[in-house]
């Protein structure tokens, strides 16, 4: 798999798994709750790593792994409904750029 990988490629590559070793994609429900699991993994980590609470003997510690099998799994959703992300991210920017333009900058939080 290439270092630097499009969103088109990402989905394809899933795919393409699914279809190899997968035998099909899990329903889209299923595939919610699997994504839970794996946001819950995530926050868990960071809570441990960023957060007050310390690591069990138990815990993974790979927060990069973590962020990729919640990606894997967005990956999925996104095929199995139709998404095509280049296009739900580039949406999103420019409507998040309209949007916040000087609202971040504004908020005294932030200074």
């Amino acid at each position: 798999m290439p270092q630097s990988i499009t969103f088109k490629q990402a989905q394809k590559t899933v795919d393409d798994w699914i279809k190899k070793f997968g035998v099909r994609y899990f329903s889209e429900l299923t595939q919610l709750a699997q994504l839970t699991e794996e946001v819950g993994e995530l926050a868990r980590i960071i809570s441990r790593t960023y957060g007050e609470q310390s690591f069990k003997k138990s815990d993974k510690k790979e927060l990069s792994e973590e962020l990729a099998d919640v990606l894997f799994v967005l990956i999925c959703l996104a095929n199995q409904t139709g998404v095509d992300l280049t296009e739900a991210f580039t949406k999103n920017m420019a409507k998040k750029t309209k949007r916040d333009a000087t609202r971040h900058k504004k908020n005294k939080k932030l200074q």
